[in-house]
């Protein structure tokens, strides 16, 4: 987990994810857009992996249980996902735990953090952030 840690912070990327194969790759968008995208694109690649991110809210910790991911260490983590993972038997570290995650601009919760706020089913949460993702783009589901 150290050299995940090291590269997330050396590299400039939002998310490093080593697999279950040992293959390492580097994503850089905000958000769940990364994830969302090898759930949906290249699933067995989560699979018993290891991530180093930046930020990881519980809409996050929904996919990477989803995805079926080992270990996380999470440089900012909120309590709804840290319970999540938890409850999943994830092995969680983080450098700082958050009552939530905050928007973009800091002016309150960030959507997916409220959208997932009060559920606890790892498909609910997944069909939530589609929807939203889809919303974003203007295509409906």
């Amino acid at each position: 987990m150290v050299e995940l840690i090291e590269k997330l912070y050396g590299s400039g990327c939002s998310c490093v994810i080593r697999n279950g194969a040992g293959e390492t790759r580097f994503f850089y968008r905000k958000g769940v857009a990364d994830l969302y995208g090898l759930i949906c694109n290249d699933p067995g690649f989560l699979k018993g992996a290891s991530i180093a991110d930046k930020v990881v809210g519980k809409a996050a910790a929904a996919l990477m249980i989803k995805g079926g991911i080992s270990r996380l260490y999470s440089a900012v983590l909120s309590e709804h996902a840290e319970k999540l993972l938890a409850a999943h038997g994830v092995q969680v570290s983080c450098g700082k735990s958050v009552p939530f995650i905050e928007n973009r601009d800091k002016s309150g919760w960030c959507p997916l953090e409220k959208l997932s706020y009060n559920e606890n089913s790892i498909d609910a949460i997944f069909c939530r952030i589609e929807n939203f993702l889809f919303a974003a783009k203007g295509v409906k589901t």
